[in-house]
């Protein structure tokens, strides 16, 4: 499935999650947005992705646009923690997956690298923080660039251990709704996958058939 198809689903869903949960206000309607976009998304940071030879000019630039507002606001984050004490959480939420969204259409041993030595500062952070979602959340982010594409990241273990995630980042910023959208995103990956001709070996490595839907 293309990259664009998921990032379209993942929008959808953050913009329904927003309408639905109230009161309405535009910080919850952003991180909506993000969460969902992301995990609809965050599957594809494994291994060499087919949405990299897909990609147009400006939806490169998009992406490389994506990457450097990431990498701003993930500084200042920084920043603001280090130099002035204060943390945001919803904030540095937000700049974290905007900086790693600017990865998921990139392919290559440096990009890979990259990836996962962010996830051993976001285990660090985690160990630091005693915040044990995101300990997991680094340990995604670590190890899943090193696999193979469609591999475990397509599997129902891994769809069950980002909603141990969500449910972390739910608890952290007190937000109702954001463990489910994250749910439903990654779900939506897995299922829009499963409707292509290679189908997703949803019980990998227990099974490893893929299982496909032709509709």
């Amino acid at each position: 499935m293309k990259g664009s198809t998921h990032l379209i689903i993942g929008c959808a869903i953050g913009m329904v999650a927003a309408a639905y949960y109230q009161p309405f206000t535009l910080k919850n309607a952003v991180l909506y947005m993000a969460v969902s976009t992301f995990s609809a998304l965050s599957a594809d940071l494994d291994g060499e992705s087919m949405i990299t030879s897909k990609l147009g000019k400006i939806t490169r630039l998009l992406r490389e646009l994506v990457l450097w507002t990431g990498i701003f606001l993930t500084a200042a984050a920084v920043y603001l923690y280090f130099k002035l004490h204060l943390f945001y959480p919803e904030f540095s939420s937000v700049s974290v997956m905007l900086f790693l969204l600017g990865f998921v259409t990139k392919a290559g041993i440096i990009r890979n690298a990259m990836i996962s030595v962010f996830g051993c500062c976001l285990i660090y952070a985690g160990w630091l923080f005693n915040m044990n979602w995101l300990i997991g959340f680094g340990l995604f982010i670590a190890v899943v660039p090193w696999l193979k594409h469609r591999g475990l990241s397509h599997t129902l273990w891994a769809l069950i251990l980002w909603g141990e995630i969500g449910l972390g980042l739910e608890h952290q910023l007190q937000i109702e709704g954001i463990a489910l959208v994250s749910i439903v995103g990654y779900l939506s990956h897995l299922l829009a996958d499963t409707l292509t001709p290679k189908g997703v070996k949803w019980f990998f490595p227990i099974f490893k058939k893929s299982i496909k839907l032709h509709l």
